[in-house]
Formats: C-alpha cells, sequence, structure tokens
C-alpha cells in the first residue's frame, strides 16, 4: 500500500480519487448471499460453533469434564490479578475475589471450548494443534516433537485453555467439522456448498473466478496514484514527470507536501509505502523515505 506513479494518456480525465474501474469485479458479476446459512456452515455446525464459544447452552456434564468452580486454580489466580488491578470496580478483599472467581467458573462452564472430551483432544493432537504439550520449542531448532510422544489428558487441556491464549478459531474449526461428521450430517451449507452465496446466473461464479483487473490506459503522461484501496489516481495528469514533481513539491498541499528533489527521487523510483518509521527519521511519508534513500 502506498503511492505509485501510472503513465497515463495526457487527456486520461477519471475522478481523482475514484478507484479504477477495471480493478473492481463488475457488479454482474458479484453473488447474492445464500439464503439458507451464515457464511457457507450448516445449521448443526453453527450451532456447535455457538456452543464451543458459549452462545448456545452448553453442559461440561455433555462431554464427562467437571465444572469449574471458585477453587480451579486459573479461576482463583485471574479473580485475584482482577480485584487487585480494579479495585473500584470489583471491591477489595477475599469477598470480591470470590465473587469475581465465581464469575469467571460460571462464564467457563458454558463454554465447550473449555470442556473437551478426551476424543476432541486426541483429534487436535493428531491434527498437530496441541504443540504446547507435544513439541518443545526453541529458537535454535524450532518445535520438536517430544521423545517418547505425550498424549496430554482433556483435564490437562480443558485448564491449560483457560490461561494465555488456549484454543484458536482453527481447533474449534476442527473439533465441530468432526462432530458434524460423526453424527451423519453436513459441516458446510448444502444449498450454496458452503460458498455462503449463490450465483445471480449458471456460470456467474465461473466468470468471476476467470475475471482479471485491468490497468488504465498507458499514455505519455505522468500521474501520481495511491494503492491503499485497490487504486485511484490522486494528481492532475502532466506532460513530464518535472511537472508532477513541482505540484509534489507544492507548499499548498500541506502536509502531503515533499521537497522537490525528494518527488523527482521517487517518480525515478516509481512507488513508495504509505509511510515509513525509522529511528533516524521518525514517521515520515513514503515518498519522502524514498525521496532521501541515500541518508537512510
Amino acid at each position: 500500500m502506498g503511492r505509485v506513479v501510472r503513465r497515463v494518456p495526457l487527456d486520461f480525465e477519471w475522478p481523482l480519487n475514484k478507484v479504477w474501474e477495471g480493478f473492481l469485479l463488475p457488479d454482474r458479476l458479484t453473488e447474492e448471499p445464500c439464503s439458507d446459512c451464515k457464511g457457507g456452515y450448516s445449521a448443526r455446525y453453527e450451532q456447535l460453533q455457538d456452543r464451543w464459544y458459549g452462545n448456545a447452552p452448553f453442559n461440561p456434564a455433555e462431554t464427562g469434564s467437571t465444572p469449574f468452580t471458585a477453587d480451579t486454580r486459573a479461576a482463583r489466580e485471574l479473580a485475584e490479578r482482577n480485584v487487585s488491578q480494579a479495585p473500584d470496580f470489583y471491591g477489595t478483599g477475599e469477598a470480591a475475589i470470590l465473587w469475581e472467581a465465581t464469575r469467571l467458573a460460571n462464564l467457563w462452564n458454558d463454554q465447550w471450548g473449555h470442556h473437551l472430551a478426551q476424543g476432541d483432544v486426541d483429534l487436535l493432537v493428531e491434527e498437530g494443534r496441541l504443540r504446547d504439550f507435544t513439541h518443545t520449542w526453541s529458537r535454535e531448532t524450532g518445535w520438536q516433537a517430544k521423545v517418547p510422544a505425550v498424549r496430554p489428558t482433556a483435564a490437562e487441556v480443558n485448564e491449560w485453555s483457560l490461561r494465555g491464549m488456549g484454543h484458536d478459531s482453527s481447533n474449534a474449526y476442527i473439533v465441530c467439522v468432526a462432530h458434524c461428521k460423526r453424527e451423519g450430517v453436513p459441516s458446510f451449507c448444502t444449498t450454496c456448498d458452503g460458498h455462503g452465496l449463490r450465483e445471480v446466473y449458471p456460470g456467474q461464479r465461473a466468470e468471476a473466478e476467470a475475471w482479471v483487473a485491468t490497468d488504465p490506459p498507458a499514455g505519455e503522461g505522468w500521474q501520481l496514484w495511491e494503492t491503499v484501496s485497490e487504486g485511484s489516481p490522486v494528481s492532475p495528469v502532466f506532460a513530464t514527470s518535472d511537472a508532477l514533481a513541482v505540484w509534489m513539491s507544492d507548499p499548498a498541499r500541506g502536509t502531503r507536501w515533499v521537497p522537490q528533489e525528494a518527488a523527482a527521487k521517487f517518480i525515478a523510483d516509481g512507488w513508495a509505502p504509505s509511510f515509513v518509521s525509522s529511528p533516524k527519521t521518525g514517521v515520515v511519508s513514503g515518498v519522502e523515505w524514498v525521496g532521501h534513500s541515500s541518508e537512510r
């Protein structure tokens, strides 16, 4: 993302700050949202995912997991930290800690992701997703499998999930898909085949996949473009590179002004990032940074 110099016809009249039409997928190739799903997943998958995150009813007894209580170490430790950091909100003393620990335990007990069965844990191990248990890591060798192999228990993983990063969305996906498979139901919407979108007419998706962006017409002119969006012109078209450099160095441009020699160096290079931060220069525009490249 940044700024580029494009050579366009001298009479090129595309509006400034408007994305070039050749960079945008035509509206006729835009599919409609599927009316039978939310994002391409089946209703059962969505229900399982909601249970994972505590957005649908779940009971630890369903997986044979022991519910957390205010005495669970992770609940107690986090409660103590929360109370110590925000006593005006939580209060102080043992009563405040007990209240917060109970709240945390109840919150976690509503989430399947903190109460996996052993089969779910075994699946995640097979998929290489629980490396905190099964591998060691060092800067020199990276991840290395433990020897002999380690297979954590569900109780160990469930307690681990309360601390640090815990499970990510990939773990949730793997477990939810596996449960759908065991139940003999699809994980993805059968109406849209998991796309989350439906074709307005037959062959629309194939046309969209075959679509290729097209650049603006080439010519003798010099023009500054931004690439933070798909790409749009941000300067008039000039007959020479020097004229573009003069325009870029006009103090009337305010904070976008750069010295003319920096602008000329940037134009010669043809591209610059939006901005650059370094110990020597601080935060400066990418154009200015490129223009003073010999001083970096």
